[in-house]
């Protein structure tokens, strides 16, 4: 309050007492402190020009608390200069509200400061009611947000603006102050946490904590005064960290950061009961990353650390380009301390996020060629994260006000990002990282790869096992899309089940856009799509795999009939059987179990009837092949995601290596997902693998193996 007290007498100052002609007026004096203390010599010349003309055009227009006008843009400017706003930032600060409430326009304010102020004025100018009606609120945060996409300063400037309207709220109807402070909760205060601005943020918490839930907030303040009235015990344990440090020759900083009224507010009701530790933390604040590490090897060697509290933001920062090392100790009283660990440029960067990062635009030709070069004109700009562009796309299919300002609040309230790998369907090359909201499902993945095609999604591998579309994504992920293809999809839409499993409002807007069109077909109506048959002789269903002692015979060097394979076992006069579980082929590694009869059964090594067998004791016999001979039986397993005429498509992939297909079984689909099992006659066996990697490439289908044991359809096995 003290600091608003100090604008409201600079500013009338300011209104009885003209400067000098070209000097800094007195009413802008600490702005332009605290702007040099982060931006030492900086040209004051435009910040003068701006204040001169905003005070004239707002001269004569008072706060409802009584103030003249001119003191709110003078506070949200110091606001955002104290947290190191460059100046273009705090030009436009100065002059937000001018083309909103006075006859200043966006072409004047464009010829006397240029685009980029012109630009950021215009981004938080609000819609007018007139025009708008009920749809003014959501509406201005649509092109608020969309002026931040192309400049993050927007975004800096509507949260300072904020954060000095909630300071001054008290002169407005009870009834104001909440909604006020709820749009604040739901969407401004989430915003500022994805920017990286934790000083607004935590201000802004505290603020709307007081007008939401008084009486919390009174008990909170209660327990801080009670607090406040003994010793600190932090002080001690700072001091002996500053000792071990000190001792290990690291240079830094301990302070003692106290926990604001929020944050001890969740505390308490996390844990029931707030120690004496518990009302602040521990920052250390150093030089370098590596100095952050030394520090953290030190408390943990000096203290008895809690390791579940351990957290390494430096190595993988947040999405809101927080870093620093979470960490708390035990001394050797008992006393948990929680510790932060950071770099004094990782601690600016924690409390003013992307405001430190100053101007987006390219500032030097090096700078232009570097946005040339990222492709689409798009400017180079770190400050727009993976969540702002995935809300700039769905808004953009979000006709409707209210339906984009709930997506907006149900998409704010996700506080956490994870990042996922894509990789191509039937290479695993990754094709990018794609960040997405923690608790996003393959659908989300889908529809943020590739947008409405993902309508025609069939299902998903996750690190390289096949899963349901329903599944949650973790962070690091690796996921395979597979989509049907483009021609005859009638048959692959979205299920409504799919809304359930949607966390980004992109899916769910394309989601229910779909089914908007396409109401549900009464059962009376509906249409059987018949299953397709293989060209040729194939039966309908081919049974279970047999077993070895039922598969044709060969006798001694002979393959059964059909198949011109030879296989020399120590019992030259003995029948040889090669086993159908697992269909073995040269050159397959293989291994001969003898059998009632006196016959020889040969498996593939890997197949499980041989781990099974070797367990029970039964004695083996060697084989192997006597030569590669042209012709072999094989019998292969394809899995696929189902889809019409794949069965066709299979069995022409088959013919054109080569191959005959002498049976076939199509299992019923389970979750769009279906078996085909073939047995096949090669005629040269050194054609398997080209045979096998050639079905592979069959649209829908994710893989092919030498049938050697059955797995029922859903298993992920």
């Amino acid at each position: 309050m003290g600091a608003v007290r100090n604008l409201r007498k600079l500013s009338r100052a300011a209104l009885l007492r003209p400067s000098p002609r070209g000097a800094l007026p007195d009413a802008i004096e600490h702005v332009a402190q605290a702007h040099r203390a982060h931006h030492p010599g900086a040209d004051l010349d435009m910040l003068r020009r701006a204040y001169l003309l905003a005070e004239s055009s707002h001269r004569g227009q008072m706060r409802k608390s009584g103030e003249p006008y001119i003191t709110h843009p003078l506070a949200v400017t110091l606001i955002l200069a104290q947290l190191g706003a460059e100046q273009t930032t705090l030009t436009a600060s100065l002059l937000h509200d001018t083309v909103e409430d006075t006859d200043v326009t966006l072409a004047q304010v464009r010829a006397e400061f240029g685009d980029e102020v012109c630009h950021l004025v215009d981004g938080v100018t609000k819609l007018e009611k007139v025009d708008y009606g009920a749809a003014a609120e959501p509406e201005t945060f649509r092109k608020m947000l969309v002026a931040t996409g192309s400049d993050v300063r927007v975004m800096s400037i509507k949260l300072a603006d904020r954060l000095h309207n909630m300071r001054t709220l008290g002169v407005m109807r009870p009834e104001k102050q909440v909604r006020i402070a709820k749009v604040t909760s739901d969407v401004l205060i989430p915003l500022a946490e994805r920017l990286g601005v934790q000083a607004l943020k935590r201000e802004l918490e505290d603020l709307v904590f007081a007008i939401l839930l008084p009486e919390e907030h009174a008990r909170t303040q209660e327990l801080i005064r009670a607090h406040t009235a003994q010793p600190d015990p932090l002080t001690q344990v700072a001091a002996r960290v500053r000792e071990v440090l000190r001792e290990a020759a690291i240079d830094a900083q301990v302070l003692i950061r106290p926990r604001h009224l929020v944050s001890l507010h969740r505390l308490r009701k996390k844990r029931g009961e707030l120690g004496p530790c518990d009302f602040g933390r521990l920052m250390i604040l150093v030089a370098e990353d590596a100095d952050c590490y030394a520090a953290l090897g030190e408390l943990h060697t000096c203290f008895v650390p809690v390791m579940s509290e351990f957290k390494d933001f430096i190595a993988v920062p947040k999405f809101n380009l927080y870093q620093s090392l979470h960490t708390a100790f035990a001394d050797q009283d008992g006393r948990v301390a929680e510790v932060l660990v950071r770099t004094r440029q990782m601690h600016q960067v924690a409390e003013a996020g992307v405001i430190t990062l100053g101007d987006p635009h390219p500032a030097t030709p090096a700078d232009a060629e570097a946005e040339a070069a990222a492709g689409d004109g798009e400017r180079v700009d770190p400050t727009r994260p993976g969540w702002l562009s995935r809300l700039l796309e769905w808004q953009s299919r979000t006709a409707d006000p209210d339906t984009f300002w709930s997506e907006l609040r149900d998409e704010l309230a996700e506080d956490r990002e994870i990042t996922v790998y894509c990789a191509e369907p039937g290479t695993g090359a990754s094709s990018g990282a794609l960040p997405l909201p923690a608790g996003a499902s393959c659908v989300d993945a889908a529809y943020a790869l590739h947008g409405e095609a993902a309508h025609r999604c069939i299902g998903a591998r996750v690190n390289g096992r096949l899963t349901s579309l329903a599944t949650a994504l973790r962070d690091a992920d690796t996921v395979q899309l597979f989509l049907a293809p483009t021609s005859g999809t009638a048959a692959y839409a979205p299920s409504p089940e799919w809304l359930d499993h949607a966390r980004t409002p992109a899916a769910r807007i394309s989601i229910r856009k779909w089914l908007a069109a396409h109401p549900p077909v009464a059962a009376a109506d509906a249409v059987t799509v018949p299953t397709e048959t293989p060209a040729g002789p194939v039966p309908e269903s081919v049974p279970e795999p047999v077993t070895e002692a039922t598969a044709p015979a060969a006798h001694g060097a002979t393959a059964p009939p059909g198949d011109s394979v030879s296989i020399v076992t120590p019992h030259p006069h003995a029948p040889v059987r090669l086993a159908r579980c697992c269909t073995p082929v040269p050159p397959d590694a293989v291994t001969g179990f003898p059998v009632r009869g006196g016959a020889v059964t040969v498996h593939r090594d890997s197949c499980q009837a041989v781990v099974r067998m070797a367990a029970a004791g039964r004695s083996s016999v060697s084989v192997r092949w006597r030569k590669l001979q042209a012709g072999c039986r094989v019998t292969l397993r394809a899995e696929a995601f189902g889809r019409p005429r794949l069965l066709a498509d299979l069995t022409e992939t088959i013919a054109s290596e080569g191959a005959a297909v002498v049976s076939a079984d199509v299992e019923p689909p389970c979750e769009q997902r279906v078996r085909h099992t073939y047995t096949l006659h090669l005629p040269d066996a050194t054609g398997l693998p080209a045979l096998m990697r050639a079905m592979r490439k069959v649209p829908g289908v994710y893989d092919v193996s030498r049938a050697a044991h059955r797995v029922p359809m859903g298993s992920t096995g």
